[in-house]
């Protein structure tokens, strides 16, 4: 999956509208917000990321969707873009996440900067690392072209020092703005500033006693009260959250960064110490949070909800993308369940934009996954639910199963000429034997349901098997008009995926039979009618 790029494969005209697609709604909030900029610089795009806990999909959903924006802003002005991946691993450890093992031990790095705990997986120097590397395998497995930062780098290195001492400069303002902010005990103790403790390495929470601009310097004391004058700059301090966004959205330029709606204060008193600062603070969306299959919302320290790496054995990155472009200011259910619909969209999508013109094609979020390079050899002439139900009623445990019934539909299919098709055979049939076969349940026919089953086994047995798809989906209505009326037909349908397969909802049954082939979706209902009569079966 291509994500990004530096020359749009198609343009706009200067006088062209929009096309209708909300990545080139944002690219017009970048465009006025660099207005009046030398055009050879390049806009800096920025995607935050907590290494407390273990990369989850909402950070690839953030990463993917600023990708989009950008590529939207590209072909919007033809001006260049940067794209940084910035990592808060400065930050104190303030609960030990659930999901990782070594509990104990972190607990006893409560309070110290991230890159100061050890990796409790031992595979790097630290926790921060680990999690910082787990970010960037999966971002670059997407090719997502980005930039990689370190909060600690660019704190110790020096790259904030400037912004540091301007945040001294006004330090009474900033605290002005956040303190109305805050209950009664926080105010008495909040500074934007947060030393790092020249003997523990804590970062304090402390009141300041002083601050000193001209020297960089802040005066407070510890637990224990002991009074101790530390510099701000090269990593001896760190800004406390909202004031550490603003000063980096001032260090570095930031012109644009999207964030989810439990930011928006954040976002709210962040901008407004990124002005008193003296800068303009950056364009952004607001995007709804990912939700468990409870409704919860998803924590990378709980763990909950859908990872990418369980995505994609059960679906393709494609698959994936699709569901983080469609809506993003509504709110999403991440659970197994959406994975199917999300690929069948892509493959509709992908289909529909061998037809498109240009301004209509850079609406189809296709144009978008693949960076504006969309090959037709991406997609699938059978959908992913079509492919689910194949498994189910062949009791198919191997791929090659499934190509038996693929080549019998078409005979130019192969897993050599084909291979996003076998990928998708992969990953439906492990999508089956894992989170469908398991909970699969056969109810009986009705007895007006049983006739008209009765009546389709036999008119699907006239038929010659090579009969097209189209054609009997044809002879599958007929029958059912015979047994239910207009209005009704839906429950038709619903008895044939509920009898025959198992479930709710299915693909078109003339499709669905000519893959299996006629004979054996004849012997599929034969097989169901002889069924006991006793309610439902489990698989």
């Amino acid at each position: 999956m291509q994500t990004s790029k530096t020359s749009p494969a198609l343009s706009l005209a200067s006088d062209a509208p929009l096309p209708k697609a909300w990545p080139f709604e944002e690219a017009r909030k970048i465009a006025s917000h660099v207005e009046g900029r030398d055009p050879a610089v390049p806009a800096l795009l920025e995607t935050g990321y907590g290494p407390s806990g273990l990369p989850h999909i909402g950070t690839f959903g953030e990463v993917a969707r600023t990708t989009w924006v950008r590529q939207a802003f590209e072909t919007l002005t033809g001006r260049p873009t940067r794209l940084l991946a910035f990592s808060d691993d400065m930050d104190a450890l303030r609960k030990v996440p659930t999901n990782v093992p070594q509990q104990e031990m972190l607990a006893q790095h409560l309070g110290l900067p991230l890159t100061r705990i050890p990796d409790p997986f031992g595979e790097y120097e630290s926790f921060a690392a680990h999690n910082n590397a787990r970010l960037r395998q999966f971002l670059d497995s997407f090719g997502f072209q980005y930039e990689f930062a370190s909060s600690t780098q660019y704190y110790t290195s020096g790259v904030f020092d400037a912004a540091l001492r301007r945040m001294l400069e006004v330090h009474d303002e900033v605290v002005a703005t956040i303190i109305p902010t805050l209950g009664p005990d926080r105010r008495a103790t909040y500074s934007p500033v947060l030393p790092i403790h020249p003997e523990t390495g804590q970062v304090m929470q402390v009141p300041l006693i002083a601050v000193n601009p001209n020297a960089g310097t802040v005066v407070w004391k510890d637990e224990s009260g002991r009074t101790f004058e530390t510099s701000v700059f090269g990593g001896q301090a760190k800004m406390q959250w909202k004031a550490d966004w603003a000063m980096r959205w001032y260090a570095l330029g930031v012109d644009y960064e999207m964030s989810g709606k439990d930011l928006i204060d954040s976002v709210k008193l962040s901008s407004k110490i990124c002005r008193i600062l003296g800068k303009k603070p950056p364009a952004g969306l607001t995007y709804e949070l990912f939700l468990d299959a409870n409704g919860q919302k998803i924590s990378k320290s709980k763990g909950n909800g859908l990872s990418v790496e369980e995505w994609l054995r059960y679906g393709t990155p494609e698959s994936l993308a699709q569901y983080m472009f469609q809506q993003p200011t509504r709110a999403k259910r991440l659970y197994f369940d959406v994975i199917p619909r999300a690929t069948d969209d892509y493959l509709t999508l992908v289909q529909k934009a061998e037809t498109q013109e240009p301004a209509d094609l850079m609406a189809n979020p296709v144009w978008f996954i693949h960076g504006g390079h969309i090959r037709p050899e991406d997609t699938s002439p059978v959908s992913y639910t079509a492919l689910l139900n194949l498994a189910n009623v062949a009791n198919a445990d191997r791929p090659e199963t499934l190509w038996k019934f693929l080549r019998r539909y078409d005979p130019t299919l192969s897993p050599e000429t084909h291979p996003y098709v076998d990928k998708l055979v992969h990953c439906a049939l492990t999508y089956f034997k894992e989170q469908v076969y398991p909970n699969k349940t056969y109810r009986s026919p009705t007895e007006t349901e049983r006739r008209g089953l009765e009546d389709l086994a036999d008119a699907l047995e006239k038929l010659d098997p090579a009969t097209s798809p189209s054609d009997v989906q044809d002879v599958v209505f007929e029958v059912g008009k015979r047994y239910f009326a207009k209005p009704e037909l839906r429950s038709w349908f619903g008895c044939l995926y509920e009898v025959l397969l198992g479930q709710k909802e299915g693909p078109r049954f003339g499709i669905f039979a000519s893959l299996f082939g006629l004979p054996e979706t004849v012997s599929l209902i034969r097989e169901a009618l002889a069924r006991p009569v006793d309610g439902t079966v489990q698989a």
